[in-house]
């Protein structure tokens, strides 16, 4: 995994089950983040078929693009022709347990699980917090992931590395 001036950026694919929030979250998060050294994509075990609304009003409110953000199945990444992926993160419980498909090239796995956003019920204040809540979460994680020293790290030391920060207390960063 070691990092040099010719290595390609390291493709990255976020996973969950509905891929409508949280992986989507993720992948636009690193793709601001990692810019230049990481490529981010995200995709679900079942996936809904749309960005959940609430995703995307957050993310334009943070100034992001949203434009080619889609809801689609990890089938796509385990195909020929797909991106080589160098890691792959599930961000919810479910696609954790899940049987995932064979990724070609044995790409480096940890599980950064995050409470679900959509699956909060109660008002718009209570919706839109509980998806600032896991917009930090994974935030705060993405930022420790693209600043760990990648050539300075053999593969078995950025394994124990990824899986602590899936580990990241949930609360860290929300106090505020």
């Amino acid at each position: 995994m070691s990092a040099s001036a010719s290595h390609r950026p390291y493709n990255v694919l976020f996973l969950c089950t509905g891929n409508s929030a949280r992986s989507i979250l993720a992948e636009a998060i690193l793709n601001r983040l990692g810019a230049g050294k990481f490529v981010a994509f995200s995709a679900g075990s079942q996936p809904k078929g749309e960005v959940n609304p609430h995703t995307l009003r957050l993310l334009e409110r943070f100034n992001y693009k949203i434009g080619d953000l889609r809801s689609k199945s990890w089938d796509e990444f385990a195909q020929a022709g797909a991106p080589p992926l160098d890691f792959v993160f599930t961000v919810c419980d479910n696609a954790a347990g899940e049987a995932c498909p064979v990724w070609p090239g044995q790409p480096m796995t940890a599980h950064w699980g995050v409470p679900d956003p959509a699956a909060v019920e109660g008002s718009d204040f209570e919706i839109g917090k509980a998806f600032v809540d896991a917009y930090t979460r994974l935030s705060n994680r993405i930022s420790l992931f693209v600043n760990l020293p990648f050539s300075g790290l053999d593969r078995l030391s950025l394994q124990a590395r990824l899986s602590d920060i899936g580990r990241t207390p949930d609360d860290a960063g929300l106090k505020q």
